[in-house]
């Protein structure tokens, strides 16, 4: 099979789950500003289609498509769904996340499965049913892990130790994909105004917005400069890479 060299603008077709809200829709909105078709992928249909709705009013073109990105069965009908109504992606962005901060002693098996299944082994279902997409389009993976997956953080035991496996199945993925020209590299958000954060006592959010070097919790939209690189062609000859988006708060060399 000939590759087809990942496009920029108009011609790409990006893929981003967890795009209801959040991170996600700030990361779907701004590709489809860019020029891209944008699969917004949500557990909600609802969500999803808001944020098809949005992207469409500026001009953009965007389809929704509701999965739950832990259902594999569910994830392989959607990867189908994506590329009859979109053609076949060229960009994948695992943005798709679920955690609820508590002391892991007071956690359980349903919740571990919870948290593993959306974070870890989501990205693992998604990247996988797009795979043979991104080999034939020398493409782009861009997945989102967390700061909490590097560093660790108390209450969210069980959500750093599954973004700290998406950061590991990132690597060996790149060195898989290398040699079809295809990149796989690792966000990693800090603190960011999402509705999960905003349920945190606003005592804890102004704590924390004082830990950060640059005084204040990110947006979703600061997320975007850095995905848009690994996104690009600009990133060719850059994989299995890991950059944190903090303000400072973590520094990682």
């Amino acid at each position: 099979m000939t590759a087809e060299p990942v496009p920029s603008g108009q011609d790409r077709v990006v893929v981003v789950t967890g795009a209801g809200s959040g991170i996600g829709r700030a990361l779907a909105a701004r590709f489809g500003r860019d020029g891209a078709a944008v699969a917004v992928v949500d557990l909600s249909a609802e969500a999803a289609a808001e944020t098809a709705k949005a992207i469409e009013a500026t001009g953009g073109r965007a389809e929704p498509f509701a999965a739950d990105v832990a259902d594999t069965a569910a994830v392989g009908t959607m990867a189908a769904a994506v590329r009859d109504g979109l053609g076949r992606p060229t960009v994948v962005v695992n943005c798709a996340g679920w955690d609820e901060i508590q002391p892991f002693a007071t956690t359980g098996p349903a919740f571990w499965s919870r948290v593993l299944g959306v974070n870890l082994f989501g990205t693992v279902a998604v990247t996988h049913a797009f795979l043979d997409d991104l080999v034939a389009t020398e493409g782009r993976l861009v997945n989102i892990s967390s700061d909490a997956g590097r560093v660790g953080s108390s209450g969210e035991t069980v959500y750093a130790g599954a973004k700290a496996g998406v950061i590991g199945f990132t690597k060996s993925v790149a060195r898989e994909l290398a040699r079809h020209r295809v990149t796989a590299n690792c966000v990693c958000p800090g603190p960011i105004n999402t509705p999960f954060l905003a349920k945190n006592p606003p005592k804890l959010l102004e704590a924390l917005s004082k830990a950060i070097p640059m005084r204040r919790i990110g947006e979703p939209d600061d997320v975007w400069p850095a995905v848009r690189f690994f996104a690009s062609p600009d990133a060719g000859y850059v994989t299995g890479q890991v950059i944190s988006v903090s303000g400072g708060l973590t520094m990682n060399g």
